[in-house]
């Protein structure tokens, strides 16, 4: 059985994010959603509201399940016996941050391997902080996020 974590802040889950989702559900058997505590980023959405948002966003794909996660990565990915890590790439800049952060897990456990995959072009602008920059203005953002999420943020920030 191939599983495999994609882990990430999902400060909110975004289109582009679940095309990866979808995407990957072709290539693994099991998937978990990973969302990361990471205070250090200073989320918009706390722990609990991102992953009730993942959870939302991913219930028609049954190869999924969500859960959240503080600490290193390869801890978890032992504790889920996943050997396999998924990321995105949008630009350069990606690369050179996930091409660090892959070979650092490598170097933590030897198994493990991640793989790269890029969004379909035309999620390749979208991203979290985008939309996180647009909402304090209420701007557009309902072709970044499905309609199930722009809802929750609705209810989040009332």
């Amino acid at each position: 059985m191939k599983k495999a974590i994609y882990p990430g802040t999902f400060d909110p889950v975004t289109v582009g994010h679940l095309d990866i989702m979808k995407r990957a559900c072709t290539m693994f058997d099991e998937i978990t959603i990973a969302v990361a505590k990471n205070a250090s980023k200073k989320p918009m959405f706390n722990l609990e509201q991102r992953i009730a948002m993942v959870k939302t966003a991913t219930k028609q794909f049954p190869k999924i399940n969500v859960v959240g996660f503080e600490g290193l990565l390869v801890d978890l990915s032992e504790k889920l016996n996943a050997n396999i890590i998924i990321r995105g790439l949008r630009a350069v800049s990606d690369f050179e941050y996930e091409l660090q952060m892959g070979y650092a897990n490598s170097s933590l456990k030897k198994e493990l391997e991640t793989v790269f995959l890029m969004p379909s072009l035309e999620y390749g602008f979208v991203s979290s902080s985008v939309v996180r920059s647009i909402l304090p203005f209420n701007g557009k953002v309902d072709h970044l996020l499905p309609a199930s999420i722009l809802k929750m943020i609705e209810e989040y920030q009332k």
